[in-house]
């Protein structure tokens, strides 16, 4: 289905038409660097490779529009990508877009390994443990120093599981299904 959204600032409000469907989710504003209006946006993936080479972004606006902006400068600091866009180069021009979602087209997305997957392909995804059967859906992921982490939200409350091998017995993409044999004592029974 076709989605307006807002071009640049200085161009004022246009009309423009994008499938969603072309779109990933592919990070997460998480703060300002500096006073130039550059923003420290969490990728979703390992990759940053995407980020660092669009020539245009969407950001997810807190009421659900599709806001296009082009970088002007991106790069990498301390495991984050440092974003400046164009028309936004001030610190007051940039701060209301702390929680935006950075979205890029597919088509920048480059192939990956068997064995890998995109966050958009897995969010949502029903995650089922071994000892304690259906643990609920795929909400969220961060990333810790020693690996990422994926929060899952359902009968047990939320509980975080950590993204490693020994944890992880499949990922079903098409189905939607992740299946996981979790250690003793990381979730609450109880809950």
């Amino acid at each position: 289905m076709p989605v307006a959204f807002a071009c640049e600032p200085d161009q004022g409000w246009q009309q423009m038409f994008i499938t969603e469907d072309s779109l990933v989710e592919s990070g997460t504003i998480v703060g300002t660097h500096g006073l130039r209006g550059d923003l420290k946006v969490r990728p979703l993936s390992g990759d940053p490779a995407p980020m660092l080479s669009a020539t245009e972004v969407f950001l997810r606006l807190p009421d659900g529009r599709l806001l296009k902006v082009e970088p002007l400068r991106q790069s990498l600091h301390k495991g984050l990508v440092l974003f400046r866009f164009e028309g936004y180069e001030s610190l007051s021009a940039v701060e209301g877009l702390k929680g935006c979602r950075i979205l890029l087209d597919r088509e920048l997305l480059p192939e990956l390994d068997r064995d890998e997957f995109y966050w958009h392909q897995i969010e949502g995804a029903m995650v089922i443990d071994n000892q304690h059967g259906e643990l609920g859906h795929l909400k969220s992921m961060f990333t810790t120093a020693a690996h990422d982490t994926w929060v899952v939200a359902g009968k047990h409350g939320e509980v975080m599981i950590p993204v490693v091998a020994k944890f992880i017995v499949a990922i079903e993409i098409e189905q939607k299904l992740i299946r996981v044999d979790l250690p003793t004592g990381l979730i609450d029974s109880e809950a």
